[in-house]
């Protein structure tokens, strides 16, 4: 689902995991720490979770949360 790379695939669904395991948002800089990668790393790979159908919402302070539809 995330490429050939097996870090990253792995990175990718753990970021994915932990998006899902906070509702009401988390930041780039929080999901970072969990997952013990440098910010731009999340920066970077969150087009790619988008692009393989993991839609995400920011809120105004610039925090993820999965898209869902109200």
């Amino acid at each position: 689902m995330f490429g050939n790379k097996k870090g990253k695939q792995k990175r990718l669904a753990q970021m994915a995991e932990a998006i899902e395991q906070h509702p009401d948002g988390i930041s780039q800089s929080q999901l970072a720490r969990k997952l013990r990668v440098p910010r731009c790393t999340v920066k970077r790979d969150l087009p790619t979770l988008e692009q393989n159908g993991i839609l995400l919402s920011e809120d105004a302070r610039g925090w993820l949360a999965l898209f869902r539809r109200k």
